[in-house]
């Protein structure tokens, strides 16, 4: 659990936009209860990074091979297992290689155009009405993703929600350096991260929210008051059973089976900015 707590801290701390977009004015505002969404086939069908490298594709960014060797990758690191801290580090560093001295602007650029292009018809309706339920209700409504801060902003506001916590890539000058702040917002981080941002913003975890499909998000699902498994995983539909957690699915079966090996990217995945600068540097260099 001590690991998380930097990426937990950091994307805290480095969430400006919070109170952008508040709650619905047809209320008062709620200031005490919120409620927190996973990304990657809770909010949207299969995962963002995934259709964010297929975005990068379309504009000839890269191969086709270096999308499948990206692809194949990911899913050897998910399937497969994190392993031991050792193998997590490589695989992280490895990934952070590309994106050193790239931009993030260009990043956020990219990202609203293939938001627009790949990820806003993707968005599951229910889920989608679930979060307005709580802005409706005069309540705060926030994105909790291993997908990067950048890209998960971008998603949050186009919906939107109040803000995201996310991964947070290291930037100097607006220029990534290749480095994370902390660790990926994955798991146990993410229960971190809605504790630290409960605390800061005055919120009662009693009379929270958490939504999410995976059995990984059990740590953020059990500290909040209210618990939903959104089309949930095996282990998670038997956890949420077991616990009395509210359970919703919005997938028929064969959708269902069709958008499952690319959702189980996005939970692992280290950042957009991973791709985007593996883009950007065979752009420059092409």
């Amino acid at each position: 659990m001590a690991g998380g707590a930097p990426a937990a801290a950091a994307a805290a701390a480095d969430a400006p936009d919070v109170h952008q977009v508040p709650p619905s004015s047809r209320v008062p505002p709620d200031l005490t209860a919120a409620a927190f969404f996973d990304v990657d086939n809770t909010m949207m069908m299969g995962a963002s990074i995934f259709h964010f490298a297929r975005g990068l594709a379309a504009r000839n960014f890269f191969s086709g091979a270096d999308m499948r060797g990206f692809v194949w990758q990911q899913l050897k690191f998910r399937l497969g297992g994190e392993g031991n801290a050792d193998d997590v580090r490589a695989h992280r560093e490895q990934a952070l290689s590309f994106v050193a001295g790239q931009s993030v602007g260009d990043l956020v650029r990219l990202g609203e155009e293939i938001y627009d292009e790949l990820m806003a018809d993707r968005i599951w309706e229910g889920t989608r009405a679930l979060a307005q339920m709580h802005l409706d209700a005069g309540q705060r409504v926030w994105l909790v993703t291993a997908t990067p801060l950048e890209l998960a902003r971008i998603i949050a506001r186009r919906l939107g929600l109040t803000g995201a916590l996310g991964t947070v890539a290291e930037s100097e000058d607006g220029v990534y350096t290749g480095r994370l702040v902390g660790e990926l917002l994955h798991g146990p981080a993410k229960a971190h991260a809605v504790r630290a941002l409960a605390a800061r913003e005055g919120l009662d975890l009693r009379r929270c929210a958490a939504y999410s499909d995976s059995v990984n998000d059990a740590p953020m699902l059990s500290v909040v008051g209210t618990a939903v498994a959104v089309n949930p995983d095996s282990d998670l539909r038997q956890m949420a059973r077991e616990r009395g957690w509210e359970i919703r699915d919005f997938r028929s079966g064969r959708r269902a089976a069709r958008i499952g090996v690319p959702s189980v990217l996005g939970a692992g995945a280290v950042a957009g900015a991973v791709v985007g600068g593996l883009a950007y540097r065979r752009r420059l260099v092409g």
